[in-house]
């Protein structure tokens, strides 16, 4: 697909990764709209950045995790548009869930947000997006879709049912829309990381640095124009998964 002229929603597109997708699509000649739930101010302020580029940019508010607001998000959307041509499912909330709980309130956000969301938005958008001759859909996904984090189970079972959902879609909406997923490792530090867990990451990586969202940025548009891909994922992790190797020798 050549996405100048194109349409995307980025879900979660006003915060750190996904404001910067939102910003190099829109840099692609995408005209882009951002979903948020909360940050109004912060989709307003990425929505004039991305005009700058010479697209069309506008935002709409909908917590993912609840149908009625993805069906009033992607009938604003039809409205206004028509429909998409590109959706990246990008909203997450990195907060830890305990395991054991006696308070399951935290676990139904994260996960919602996680594998309810991105089905919501991708299930309501499909009729519309099956009847183009191409279209694509991203999905974000982590490490954790493959390895266990201390602490936090609601995120990485989210993460998993992502990356299985990114392969159930590629086969569900085959051959008009291509499906697949962006594992970005470390690129964007934490606001809660000091300087010395910044270190430590960096060192724990075979290629000793951080990578940048704008690594992101390219994998995304990777698969938005390579139109014979579909089922995949690419890792940006800089080696990270490996690198304890590196350390522990052979």
């Amino acid at each position: 697909m050549n996405p100048n002229g194109k349409t995307a929603l980025i879900t979660g597109g006003a915060h750190r990764v996904g404001r910067a997708i939102t910003l190099g699509l829109a840099q692609a000649g995408v005209n882009v709209i951002i979903n948020y739930n909360s940050s109004s101010e912060a989709a307003q302020k990425t929505v004039a950045e991305a005009e700058a580029f010479g697209i069309k940019a506008v935002s709409i508010q909908a917590d993912v995790s609840k149908p009625d607001q993805v069906r009033r998000m992607v009938g604003e959307i039809t409205g206004t548009f028509g429909g998409v041509d590109i959706l990246v499912n990008n909203a997450s909330r990195f907060t830890k869930t305990p395991f054991p709980t006696d308070d399951l309130t935290l676990w139904h956000e994260v996960t919602g947000l996680l594998i309810n969301g991105p089905f919501y938005v991708s299930n309501f958008l499909a009729p519309q997006m099956m009847k183009l001759e191409e279209g694509v859909i991203v999905n974000i996904i982590d490490l954790s879709a493959w390895e266990p984090w201390p602490g936090l189970a609601a995120h990485c079972v989210g993460k998993s049912a992502l990356l299985a959902l990114t392969r159930q879609l590629a086969l569900e909406m085959a051959p008009n829309v291509r499906v697949n997923a962006v594992c970005p490792g470390p690129v964007l530090p934490s606001p809660h990381y000091d300087a010395e867990r910044i270190e430590q990451v960096r060192r724990d990586t075979l290629l000793e640095r951080w990578g940048s969202p704008e690594d992101v940025v390219r994998a995304v548009l990777y698969f938005v124009e390579s139109d014979y891909i579909t089922g995949d994922t690419t890792i940006l992790d800089g080696g990270q998964r490996f690198a304890h190797r590196k350390f522990a020798g052979a």
